[in-house]
């Protein structure tokens, strides 16, 4: 009986996979990956093209190796996570950092792969705080959010191309106000002919970015919701939700705060505590959405529970601007984390004193 638990237990020890754990530093057309085998010294550094990459792990698997990776999220989007992960690959996708934690000034790509390899030896080993994962989004919710996003920089390169308008003319003394390019005001531009020559592909440029941005703006607010708060726009509305993908992510509120960078930072020891300006390391594009709504709050929502509790100070004249912009962050994160509790029906719109209203192109379609 004895020799047969003993070759029982032996031959499950056996059929434990060996952990191949892999950090990736990913390049357009080469991967650089740093190895490891369990708990053996890593190996050092290899070069891969992406298809050679792709098929060395394919082969590994073959082996009989469990395999988890990990690669920093950038401009290459999560296309090598999801041909991992169709593998049978434990991908995971971290935030990018900067891996000279000892100030040495050498940054190469074999480095910054040994450090992230570290990193993810000490998460594999259980602690979670050694990565800062980043959640991948399905296709389609990151395809809604690469259209929302474009949007976005259209309408950024467009103020910078009407921006180099006016710099242009300022350069010879003249000045443009306002929509300068509009069919209304270009006609009434008082400018020598030479001035309008040098301005006319400017403004072709921003009429053709102005064409393409009515049009995105048109397919994104066509799919917002038939009900939403008063005082939040559809395009506002879409915006927020791509961005999240999926409210049910957050556990608390204080993740919600969190993710949207509008906690006060803190630089606290012993008896000293002391808390400043909002640590900004959330979403940006999040934050710059909710700072914009908590005035349309302020507005159109006198009733939410937030406002009547700062609308007063906001309003009055006699409250200096740096309080009125404290004010108006603590709403807008105040109002990130009641529609995060709202998305997720913990509580509803009109508990809260919001003032839900139709969406009217949702009602004509």
């Amino acid at each position: 009986m004895h020799n047969k638990d003993t070759t029982t237990r032996t031959e499950s020890l056996t059929q434990i996979k060996p952990l191949l754990k892999i950090a990736i530093d990913v390049h357009l057309k080469s991967y650089v990956a740093a190895m490891q085998v369990d708990g053996s010294h890593p190996k050092p550094p290899q070069r891969f093209t992406p298809a050679d990459f792709l098929h060395w792990v394919e082969k590994k698997i073959g082996e009989g190796f469990s395999i988890i990776t990990c690669y920093e999220a950038g401009p290459f989007g999560y296309v090598l996570h999801r041909q991992l992960e169709k593998l049978g690959v434990t991908n995971h996708v971290i935030r990018a950092r900067n891996w000279d934690d000892q100030h040495k000034r050498v940054k190469t790509d074999r480095a910054d792969a040994l450090s992230m390899l570290n990193a993810l030896d000490r998460f594999v080993a259980g602690n979670r705080h050694a990565l800062a994962l980043v959640r991948v989004p399905t296709e389609e919710q990151e395809r809604q959010r690469s259209q929302s996003r474009l949007h976005q920089g259209l309408k950024r390169d467009c103020r910078m191309i009407l921006q180099r308008g006016r710099g242009l003319a300022l350069q010879y003394g003249y000045r443009l106000k306002g929509r300068w390019h509009g069919p209304r005001n270009w006609p009434k531009l008082l400018l020598p002919p030479w001035l309008i020559d040098l301005l006319w592909p400017l403004r072709a440029a921003a009429l053709a970015l102005e064409g393409h941005i009515s049009a995105q703006t048109k397919v994104i607010e066509s799919q917002s919701p038939a009900l939403r708060p008063k005082g939040m726009g559809a395009l506002s509305q879409q915006i927020i939700e791509r961005e999240v993908c999926d409210w049910k992510r957050f556990k608390n509120r204080r993740q919600v705060s969190s993710y949207l960078g509008l906690c006060p930072g803190e630089n606290s020891s012993g008896q000293r505590q002391q808390q400043g300006r909002v640590t900004k390391c959330g979403n940006p594009r999040l934050r710059w959405v909710l700072n914009e709504l908590a005035w349309q709050m302020v507005i159109h929502q006198p009733e939410y529970r937030l406002c009547k509790k700062w609308r007063g100070q906001i309003l009055d004249p006699k409250t200096s601007k740096g309080r009125k912009k404290q004010l108006l962050v603590a709403l807008a994160r105040g109002f990130g984390v009641d529609w995060w509790r709202i998305r997720t029906a913990q509580t509803t719109g009109e508990k809260l004193g919001l003032k839900m209203v139709e969406n009217p192109k949702t009602k004509e379609q």
